[in-house]
């Protein structure tokens, strides 16, 4: 009798395979279901697009995105060159603003959205949506070239399972994201992506807006407490405890869930939020743009989640963060060694990690973190390392667009001849 051995590892890499697979096959009847009746009601060309395909166009799949588009927005409409950017988000503050050569447009929410997505003319899209050509969203055989821009300094394997493979380019905030898309490529036996160097845009408005900004000062400690989402976060991994014994330090809390626990984790948010009702030293925050949030908090408590590196590069700050058991499986981490997550090597040098028996004593490591001098030192090493072009990376952001553009349509005219 033959017996197989796998282990436990490369199990559970092969069940998210499969999963992946049947969600894909889910997701493409549906995406083609909504398709027909997108064809079958409408009965016309939807008046989004014209004959002729649009040069730049931006997808975001979520309002919560705009704080990363914004200053590349910005820096095309001072270069006044046309630019569509298409939101599932009704409510995206894109569409309130004031522009001469920036079209926006609501596409529709969900599959409405990537139907448009999927019938789109264009030359180049550039998203921070991961997942291109995995799930509902699938390549337009009009649109070129599909580009990727990261959207928050951390690994680009903490996205779930194959998300930036069918990209044509990577735009990348830190050299160490090459070295992870890479690795990926040769285990997966991809072709080799474009992969450029541009910073971070979001990043850059944050520092803008707080030096434009005046200081604040608490008369109380206020601690944050922004967990990712997923089994391997805070809030799934630590539960109600958690909360408890940061309302015990009697300093202000503030709990900002990852806005993706509002679907996917519906009923635990839920739970928590009737259980732990807001008082004048407790709070929930929902805020679509987390600046103000982050300006008046005095530490965060994060997991695995890149706002640690928002909060203690931008506003140069201490943080905390839980050792939750980092579970790889749905991600693209799964793929590489755990010495291979640039997070998880850099978090010691800018913050504390918190264990569970910490927590009867977690006032007394929020003070220690909040007053030593060491972290500062690494913060400045570490914003050099993963933060390239700083204040300048939305212009990086354009001008890569702009070559990409001039160098396809050179391609097509030679093609022709």
């Amino acid at each position: 009798m033959l017996f197989w051995y796998i282990d436990p590892g490369t199990g559970s890499m092969l069940f998210t395979i499969l999963i992946g697979i049947i969600s894909a096959g889910f997701f493409a009847f549906r995406n083609l279901i909504t398709k027909l009746k997108f064809l079958v009601k409408n009965g016309k060309k939807s008046s989004l697009q014209n004959e002729s395909s649009l040069e730049y166009v931006i997808f975001a799949d979520s309002k919560r995105y705009w704080n990363m588009f914004e200053p590349i927005c910005d820096e095309f409409e001072k270069r006044g060159i046309n630019l569509v950017y298409m939101t599932a988000s009704e409510d995206d503050a894109a569409l309130e603003k004031n522009y001469q050569y920036i079209s926006r447009q609501f596409i529709g929410n969900g599959n409405k959205a990537f139907v448009t997505m999927n019938m789109l003319k264009a030359n180049i899209v550039l998203s921070t949506t991961p997942g291109l050509d995995v799930y509902q969203w699938k390549r337009s055989k009009n649109v070129k070239y599909y580009v990727h821009i990261t959207h928050a300094v951390s690994d680009i394997t903490f996205y779930r399972m194959f998300g930036i493979d069918y990209y044509d380019a990577i735009l990348i905030s830190g050299s160490y994201q090459e070295e992870q898309i890479r690795k990926l490529e040769n285990l997966r036996n991809l072709p080799a992506k474009e992969i450029h160097l541009v910073g971070q845009p979001y990043m850059d408005t944050l520092k803008s807006r707080l030096e434009a900004s005046p200081s604040k000062h608490n008369d109380n400690v206020t601690v944050l407490l922004a967990p990712s989402w997923g089994k391997s976060s805070i809030l799934n991994k630590y539960g109600e405890e958690f909360i408890l014994s940061l309302i015990a330090t009697g300093y202000n809390i503030i709990v900002r869930p990852h806005p993706q626990s509002f679907t996917s984790e519906k009923e635990m948010i839920e739970r928590m939020m009737s259980k732990f009702p807001e008082n004048e030293k407790f709070e929930w925050n929902r805020d679509n743009d987390n600046f103000e949030v982050l300006r008046k908090s005095d530490i965060l408590i994060s997991d695995f989640s890149g706002v640690l590196f928002d909060f203690s590069l931008a506003f140069d700050k201490p943080v905390i963060y839980a050792d939750t058991s980092f579970d790889s499986s749905p991600y693209d981490a799964c793929w590489l060694d755990e010495k291979d997550a640039w997070c998880f090597e850099t978090l010691p040098k800018i913050g504390v990690q918190l264990k569970r028996e910490d927590l009867p004593n977690i006032r007394n490591v929020i003070d220690s973190c909040i007053e030593s001098t060491e972290f500062q030192l690494h913060r400045d090493k570490i914003r050099s390392e993963a933060w390239a072009y700083q204040g300048k990376s939305a212009c990086c952001v354009v001008d890569y667009l702009i070559k990409k553009n001039k160098e396809l349509s050179e391609l097509e005219n030679s093609l022709d001849e």
